[in-house]
């Protein structure tokens, strides 16, 4: 089965809201093997709706539309597929129930202008949505189905897994398709590439492999398709193995995994506490620790020392290393991470110092250079790196590195001295 996807709203076109929707209905239908042949943007305009509709029923036996469901005078999906199939719009009673319920759960009044939510185009089946109160549309015939979804990500995706897909698996008779994501850190794509000579004997139409790079890291994903699940299991395991055994300790996890949920197991397994001190990273290794359920466990706390002065007073930094090293140094780093042990009572310390940009560079020390200290019981060390990017993507990459350089250590395999 082809598929074309349209996103409809003023709001993407404008860049006011990042379409989250495209990239999540692209992964979900390549997980089921439906073949997404194109994803098509467009604004709250009926005429312009009808004509994306239209030329995407061409190319497509299944065509999505997302966005344009709601209540208010800009959502005119329902409209558009009304004027563009030639039908009437209906109200269904039956919905406008379920909307009336869903505000009296919620001990709130319906208002008038939620009514138009419970038209419904002549021909279209509406699919209940339980956590919101637009209802998907679905419409079947001879060309093909079209599918009309709320753009509410949370009720486009529910209604996606528990109302369109196993509709459309059960029509299609698909193949069986899985697939894994690999997640590395402290490794860029190209190396990843030279690292993964070879992996081409392996793939074909039915297996393959991308490679996704991020601020974080790089994650692979890895899928084979096959007629039964036992013969794409054997390819992906296939797979995988030769990807585990050239990458090593580049690999973090896998699929749900992150560097911090991975950093946090390392940490509680060990029986290990850990404290922070960042200058150049603003607490985003912090806040990254902390959005792992109970960090509390392993997470002393962090020290956000940006200032030179705060590097003295509360890290115990020497300021004739200040002086002569600069901030941005290997000793400082050092110290860093010995003062936030130190002073939080933590088995293992993390620290930042550098250079975001995009001020402040020199020639012995550019804009995007970054020192990383790490100091326990037993070591202190610092890594530098070269990371040049804008503020947020510096913060982002050097957060990434730093937990990686903490995860190597909890591995006990210390990355080489400069990357």
């Amino acid at each position: 089965m082809r598929a074309i996807v349209v996103t409809i709203g003023d709001e993407l076109l404008v860049g006011d809201t990042i379409n989250t929707n495209a990239a999540w209905l692209g992964a979900a239908l390549s997980a089921c093997g439906i073949e997404l042949v194109r994803i098509e943007t467009v604004g709250d305009d009926p005429e312009a709706i009808c004509q994306a509709l239209r030329r995407a029923r061409q190319e497509a036996s299944l065509v999505l539309l997302c966005g344009g469901l709601g209540p208010t005078h800009d959502d005119r999906t329902r409209e558009a597929l009304a004027m563009c199939l030639g039908r009437s719009l209906q109200l269904r009673e039956d919905i406008l129930s379920q909307i009336e319920a869903y505000f009296r759960q919620r001990q709130r009044p319906m208002p008038e202008r939620n009514r138009v939510q419970a038209l419904v185009p002549e021909g279209f089946e509406p699919l209940v949505n339980t956590v919101g109160t637009a209802p998907g549309l679905w419409m079947e015939d001879a060309q093909g189905v079209v599918v009309a979804l709320p753009g509410v990500p949370h009720e486009l995706e529910h209604l996606m897994q528990n109302a369109v897909l196993p509709r459309l698996t059960r029509r299609t008779g698909r193949r069986v398709v899985q697939q894994r994501t690999l997640i590395t850190a402290g490794i860029g794509e190209s190396a990843l590439q030279q690292q993964l000579e070879g992996v081409e004997t392996l793939l074909d139409e039915n297996l393959s492999l991308a490679y996704l790079p991020g601020p974080y890291g790089v994650r692979l994903r890895l899928t084979a398709r096959a007629h039964n699940a036992e013969t794409a299991q054997q390819r992906l395991e296939q797979l995988e193995a030769f990807v585990r055994d050239r990458i090593g300790t580049a690999l973090v996890g896998t699929n749900g995994d992150t560097l911090e949920a991975v950093v946090g197991r390392l940490l509680r397994a060990q029986g290990k506490t850990l404290a922070i001190a960042e200058s150049c990273t603003g607490g985003h290794i912090a806040d990254r620790i902390t959005d792992i359920s109970g960090a509390s466990a392993y997470f002393q706390g962090g020290i956000v020392a940006y200032s030179n002065a705060v590097k003295v007073t509360l890290l115990g930094v020497d300021p004739q290393i200040l002086a002569r090293e600069g901030a941005v140094s290997e000793a400082v780093a050092v110290q860093m991470a010995q003062g936030a042990r130190q002073y939080l009572q933590a088995d293992v310390g993390l620290a930042t110092t550098g250079i975001a940009g995009p001020t402040g560079g020199t020639a012995e020390k550019p804009v995007g250079t970054v020192w990383i200290g790490l100091a326990d019981a037993q070591n202190a060390y610092a890594r530098q790196y070269y990371l040049p990017a804008d503020r947020l993507r510096f913060k982002q990459r050097a957060t990434a590195m730093a937990l990686d350089l903490l995860r190597q250590h909890l591995l006990q395999a210390i990355p080489a001295a400069v990357v």
